[in-house]
């Protein structure tokens, strides 16, 4: 589609966007409510897929206990989405207030050395507030702050959520750019601090190694431990918690000072490991919605 004709068709959903984030999160999140009953009892989105998931992943379970997981995923789902939108209108206090990080020094120190870091970040709890690190973070002209992302295949929604996403002044790089932005970054003299959100499904050329998770044998990306052994980087894991609706508290868990030095796929494994604890603490908060295991469903 051409540019100006898209931009003139999503202008008004833009503008609706805008409305919608000027207004307090107690009142969105009775708009999140309502959209979560439209998505889990009206449209049922990808709902068997998010049924099957669940089940596979908690056979322990009684069938009551994983439909309550059902229903807290949506839940949490829509709330996602309008936190996100907020996005357009929270101040840096606001934030501060919400998503509070505990052990950025960790991060800090190295970064004073010049030392490059990788957070493996993924689909848990509320993802797009992460990039609000920074407010906590030790920031310098010295060290650039990343994350990675897939483009959308829409082109207005991509360029509405880069924009949210650079909302902390934190650089959006592309999957198939980001080997050479991090080089140019090197070259520099910068460190960098990037996320990764590694728990997708793996694109064709990767998924070679697969973890036991969630009692099931998972091929993990492996892309992000490569390319962080190649920068002699370091590896830390975003341990993201729900304290309550709107608040979260994220733990730097650290996982190595050089990911060069560690045994191959051992910083991938780690990844998955503590990933599984925290789905486990809190399993409505993990994006099921994922075609993670590529099962047929009904």
């Amino acid at each position: 589609m051409n540019a100006k004709l898209e931009n003139a068709l999503y202008a008004p959903l833009g503008w609706l966007f805008h409305a919608i984030a000027l207004l307090p999160l107690r009142v969105l999140y009775v708009v999140s409510d309502v959209l979560r009953w439209v998505a889990c009892d009206v449209l049922r989105y990808r709902r068997p897929l998010v049924e099957q998931n669940i089940a596979a992943s908690f056979p322990e379970l009684t069938a009551k206990e994983q439909r309550k997981i059902v229903r807290g995923f949506y839940k949490n789902f829509t709330d996602v989405f309008i936190e996100t939108i907020k996005l357009l209108h929270i101040s840096d206090k606001e934030m501060r207030r919400r998503m509070v990080f505990e052990g950025c020094e960790q991060i800090d120190a190295l970064v004073k050395k010049g030392i490059p870091v990788g957070v493996f970040c993924s689909h848990f709890c509320n993802w797009e507030w992460i990039t609000s690190i920074v407010l906590y973070a030790y920031v310098d002209e010295k060290v650039k702050y990343s994350q990675i992302y897939r483009p959308l295949r829409n082109k207005w929604f991509d360029r509405f959520y880069l924009s949210l996403r650079s909302r902390f002044h934190t650089d959006s790089i592309a999957k198939n750019a980001v080997l050479r932005e991090l080089i140019t970054v090197r070259k520099a003299g910068a460190a960098f601090v990037t996320g990764f959100i590694s728990d997708q499904k793996p694109s064709h050329n990767d998924g070679l190694h697969s973890i036991r998770f969630l009692n099931q044998d998972t091929p993990f990306i492996t892309g992000s431990e490569l390319l962080l052994r190649k920068f002699h980087a370091a590896a830390f894991y975003a341990d993201v918690e729900r304290v309550k609706r709107g608040y979260y508290r994220i733990k730097i868990i650290h996982i190595t000072d050089d990911v060069s030095l560690t045994e191959e796929y051992a910083v991938t494994d780690r990844y998955g490991s503590l990933l599984e604890t925290s789905i486990r603490r809190q399993p409505e908060a993990w994006l099921w919605s994922h075609n993670r295991w590529r099962r047929p469903h009904k």
